[in-house]
Parts: C-alpha cells; sequence; structure tokens
C-alpha cells in the first residue's frame, strides 16, 4: 500500500462514505468529527446499501468497521502518524482556513494534506496550510462504492510525487482516479452537473413547475434514472444550500440566495434530503423509484 493511516477530517455524506470505503479496502482509517454519534450513524447506515450494491455479508462489512477509530475535539490525536489526510467539511472558507491552520500545526512533517472540496479549488485551500507541495484536492463522486470515480486536481506547487501517490492510493480503495491537468472550479463531474441541478432549483424558484414534475420531464425525456431534485436529495440540501450561498457571495445574484431561501426552509423543516428521510422525496422508498411515476 502506498500509505497505512489515513485520517478524514469531517464525517458528513461524502465523508462517511470514505471513510468506510477507505477502511474496507485495509487501511486504517481515524475519523475526526464533532459528534461521533452522528459519525457512527452514518457510517454503519451504509451497511445496507454495501451489502445490496456489493452483497457484503454482516461479516465483511465487520471487518471494514474494525479499521475504523472514531475521534472528536482532539485533531492532534486523529492526525496523529497520519500518511494523509483527506477533509471533507462543510463548504465553508473560513471554516476551512481555520481547521487547516490547526491540523498543520499538529500534522507529522510526512502527511499529505487532500480535500473533497466540491466548491474550492486546492490553490484556494494551500495557503491555509504549511505543506503547499503535499495538498491536492480528492473529489470523490457521491454513493463512492458504485461511482467509483476521483478527481485528482493539484496546484502548480503540488510536488509531481505527491500526485502520483494519491493516484495510487485511489487505486487501492478501488477509485478509478481521473486526473486534471488544470485546476477547474467544479472539476469535470460538476462542471456538467451543477448547470443541470441549477437549471432544476431556478425552475423551481420562479414556480414555473414543481420538483416532481421537473424530475418526471427529465427522466422521461432522457431515460435519465433520477432528475436534479432526487440528485439534491442524495448530496444533502445543507450542502446544496452552502453551494448556492457561496455563488450568491461571488456573483451577488439574488437568484442563488432565493433558491438557497427555500432549501433552508425545507432544512428547518427536517427535510434535508435521503439521510433525513424526506427532502424533495421520501425515504426509503423515494416516489421516483416506483415504476407508476414515469406513468402519472
Amino acid at each position: 500500500m502506498t500509505f497505512k493511516k489515513i485520517m478524514i477530517a469531517g464525517a458528513g455524506v461524502l465523508g462517511s462514505q470514505i471513510a468506510y470505503q477507505t477502511a474496507l479496502s485495509g487501511f486504517e482509517v481515524t475519523v475526526y468529527n464533532h459528534h461521533i454519534d452522528t459519525a457512527t450513524r452514518r457510517i454503519n447506515a451504509l451497511k445496507e446499501d454495501y451489502q445490496r450494491d456489493l452483497h457484503l455479508s454482516d461479516e465483511d462489512f465487520q471487518k471494514g468497521l474494525d479499521n475504523i477509530t472514531l475521534i472528536t475535539d482532539d485533531i492532534g490525536a486523529a492526525v496523529e502518524d497520519a500518511d494523509l489526510m483527506i477533509e471533507a467539511l462543510p463548504e465553508s472558507l473560513e471554516l476551512k482556513k481555520d481547521f487547516y491552520q490547526k491540523v498543520s500545526a499538529l500534522a507529522p512533517a510526512k502527511t499529505i494534506f487532500a480535500s473533497n472540496s466540491s466548491t474550492f479549488i486546492p490553490s484556494q485551500l494551500a495557503p491555509f496550510t504549511d505543506r503547499p507541495t503535499k495538498f491536492l484536492n480528492l473529489h470523490f463522486a457521491n454513493r463512492i462504492w458504485l461511482f467509483n470515480v476521483v478527481e485528482v486536481m493539484r496546484t502548480s506547487d503540488t510536488a509531481a510525487e505527491i500526485t502520483s501517490q494519491a493516484i495510487d492510493f485511489s487505486r487501492e480503495i478501488k477509485m478509478v482516479p481521473i486526473e486534471l491537468h488544470k485546476e477547474q472550479h467544479g472539476y469535470i463531474l460538476n462542471s456538467l452537473l451543477i448547470p443541470l441541478l441549477s437549471a432544476g432549483l431556478g425552475l423551481w424558484a420562479k414556480g414555473v413547475a414543481e420538483p416532481q414534475i421537473i424530475d418526471k420531464d427529465w427522466m422521461i425525456s432522457t431515460g435519465a434514472p433520477m432528475g436534479p431534485f432526487a440528485i439534491l436529495d442524495m448530496v444533502g440540501l445543507r450542502t446544496a444550500a452552502q453551494i448556492e450561498m457561496n455563488t450568491y457571495a461571488a456573483t451577488k445574484d439574488e437568484s442563488h440566495k432565493a433558491v438557497a431561501d427555500k432549501m433552508k426552509k425545507m432544512i428547518a423543516e427536517g427535510h434535508d434530503g435521503k439521510e433525513a428521510g424526506q427532502g424533495f422525496y421520501h425515504y426509503p422508498h423515494p416516489e421516483f423509484a416506483d415504476p407508476e411515476f414515469l406513468k402519472k
């Protein structure tokens, strides 16, 4: 293995998935998250998905869990002896800045830093650290056990051997590494996906149609298994709302704030997406998965 010990900072939707996939692949994983009970719940909730999609037995799934250690409020203990630290914190630049400044002071010199940020490119984050030559972004798609792509984005300062090691690690956790030749906001995946999601949200915000109707049109017209609002449920509305607010802050386009406000209202009502049991659809049996959904 390229590395042995991996630290994951943040056990949100993707952080929990990255942690478990890495642990299942045989690495020692430490998860740093403020609420251990939340991290435990999210990681354990992956069992049904891994058993359904990858046919893991109870014993197989437990082997992954056995490689995970959960730590709260002690960054130093979490990053101690880590070969690689993957940050998967909420999409707030100030929050990430504070974290990187703290972890830089505590991490061993050998530790490579990587961010899973969907919003910020590595050259925006590397200056917050003490190791710009050992910094890059590793961007994972949601449901990584099935959609096993990791986009590898470096800066002009990232050492070539660090990129190579990150690519090797990606393969070792059963991902397909996609190396970008230059920095790009949104990488490849989100550069293609975000316009679809934004268009759907814009139609909803303007009152053109309800989310389920927008999804139905897209699914019937393209043959896609889900529409933009079902995808947003998978991502989680908190993340989507934060991205819309970040876009509003950068562009001052009021339409993004209007969309974020509508999602914040849903979040306040507990409708945060699939993980919460309800977002634009109800889970675990969402309406869009019903064969009759496209026939009405």
